[in-house]
């Protein structure tokens, strides 16, 4: 009967030091999944913010740009319309030559814009891969923490019915030794 109780006794440790380190292992898994997603998440998030400085810092530009250059145009226009109306056909030579620099302007102008658009949609491309990236990382972190929890699900589950299964081993045991016990009492005392 000693031996009996032992074992069980025995067999109860064992049961929760292994739920003990199941929970521990099963802590461990999340804090570490979680933190995972929080550093991928804020790096990504920090490139993400990075770029659209970036994309805003050429807008800016972009705008301050065409203002001067609408300045300088409008400013050239009316030279040349004052020229071609105070000095009429004196000073059309002067005035053409105006105009081709204002063409020239133009040119440069219209370039840098080109350029300027360019770079925003590299920018913005940029952008839009970096959140492309940032979503599969967190699909794929959600598919992890979806596999950690059904694996968790599983393992509680078997503790559970193994320690079922023990207290109801352990309470078997425990009533046949007292039945036992009993019997030979009472054979004892009718014999004797």
């Amino acid at each position: 009967m000693v031996v009996e109780v032992v074992v069980a006794a025995v067999v109860v440790v064992v049961v929760v030091v292994v739920v003990v380190v199941l929970v521990l292992v099963f802590v461990l898994v999340v804090v570490e999944v979680v933190v995972v997603v929080v550093v991928v998440v804020v790096v990504e998030l920090v490139v993400v913010v990075e770029v659209v400085v970036e994309i805003v810092v050429v807008v800016v530009v972009v705008v301050v740009v065409v203002v001067v250059v609408a300045v300088v145009v409008v400013v050239v226009v009316e030279e040349v319309v004052v020229v071609v109306v105070e000095e009429k056909v004196v000073e059309v030579v002067g005035a053409v030559e105006i105009g081709v620099g204002a063409v020239e302007i133009g040119v440069v102008v219209v370039v840098v814009v080109v350029v300027v658009v360019v770079v925003v949609v590299v920018e913005v491309v940029e952008v839009v891969v970096v959140v492309v990236v940032v979503v599969v990382e967190v699909v794929e972190v959600v598919e992890v923490v979806v596999v950690v929890v059904v694996v968790v699900v599983v393992v509680v589950v078997v503790v559970v019915v193994v320690v079922v299964v023990v207290v109801v081993v352990v309470v078997v045991v425990v009533v046949v030794v007292v039945v036992v016990v009993v019997v030979v009492v009472v054979v004892v005392v009718v014999v004797f």
